[in-house]
């Protein structure tokens, strides 16, 4: 049995969701968005006692899986959920055995 006969895009994508949500930081943005429609990273800056580069490194990961998505609303950047992928990530996490 080699890696690739046991790596399916669903456990692909399982472990991407996953190695993104792995930090209290991002979980913790995760909640406050859900929460709401949208928020300003001005928000979330003011809500985390965290510096704003590393505040932006943790929207970065988030972005890149497509858990969020910001809009630039110059001088600002909208971050919102991005339902559909969310949905994707619960399903995933919800087929995993065991859990």
């Amino acid at each position: 049995m080699n890696f690739k006969s046991v790596t399916t895009e669903k456990l692909i994508r399982r472990a991407r969701y996953a190695k993104a949500m792995g930090h209290p930081v991002r979980m913790h943005v995760l909640e406050l968005l859900s929460n709401q429609s949208c928020c300003y990273s001005g928000y979330l800056s003011d809500e985390l006692p965290i510096a704003k580069s590393t505040l932006s490194q943790h929207l970065k990961e988030l972005k890149d899986v497509g858990l969020i998505h910001g809009e630039i609303e110059s001088p600002k950047i909208k971050y919102c959920i991005n339902k559909e992928n969310r949905k994707e990530a619960q399903q995933l996490f919800k087929q995993f055995p065991g859990m």
